[in-house]
């Protein structure tokens, strides 16, 4: 570890890696061995125990912190790259936040009708300093999730880059890679609130639409095909 990697490593305002429920959930799932082996325990343990619900979406602050996600049990996919960082932190891994717009097709037209696109602004990944390097993971897809729709669980070995994969298990297209915006030390509330004002007006105004079960919705467009 060097002093560029230090940084990472400090609580931030979103990423509160030095928060009680932070610390005890990370040292209870990271468990022993070395950064890599432990940092593979908690992508999955957010993966999974954390469901994904992007009809969490919100801007208001205290939403978008790690400890605020933890306690919820849900979040899309940047609270849930937030609380990867502050566990990962709070296990004394180096690790920031990065932003990439995509095309997801793992969305149920409801969700796209709220949206007013299928282009997912400033997604949300996490970079873990491991073996020397920066290797991104994307936490948000849990497997319940990934298995009802067909979708191939994203894995992470703590060596290549987990990203969402391009195509589902039935060889259709699921995820499309559009802009990377890079990565921060913490969440850049001010950018990300001035991207989802510009690109989901809709969203933003229809704040009651904004419950329901994903998983569900898109099971019905399925039947109606």
């Amino acid at each position: 570890m060097n002093a560029d990697t230090r940084e990472y490593l400090a609580p931030g305002d979103f990423v509160d890696s030095e928060h009680p429920d932070i610390q005890d959930f990370a040292s209870n799932r990271a468990g022993e061995g070395n950064d890599r082996q432990r940092a593979i325990r908690l992508y999955y343990a957010i993966r999974d125990e954390i469901r994904y619900d992007p009809y969490a979406f919100s801007l208001e602050p205290d939403r978008l912190r790690a400890s605020t996600t933890l306690a919820a049990g849900r979040g899309y996919c940047v609270p849930k790259a937030v609380l990867l960082a502050a566990c990962a932190r709070a296990a004394g891994i180096p690790a920031r936040i990065g932003f990439a717009d995509v095309k997801n097709h793992l969305a149920s037209q409801r969700l796209l009708a709220l949206m007013q696109t299928d282009i997912f602004y400033y997604h949300g990944y996490t970079e873990l300093w491991l073996g020397g390097c920066w290797i991104k993971a994307t936490p948000a897809f849990n497997i319940g999730l990934c298995e009802r729709f067909g979708v191939k669980a994203l894995e992470f070995d703590g060596r290549e880059h987990a990203l969402m994969h391009e195509f589902d298990t039935a060889g259709r297209r699921h995820m499309q890679y559009l802009t990377d915006h890079g990565s921060r030390d913490d969440l850049p509330y001010a950018e990300l609130a001035a991207a989802y004002q510009k690109h989901y007006p809709r969203l933003l105004a229809a704040p009651d639409a904004l419950s329901g079960d994903m998983a569900a919705e898109m099971e019905q467009d399925r039947a109606q095909g």
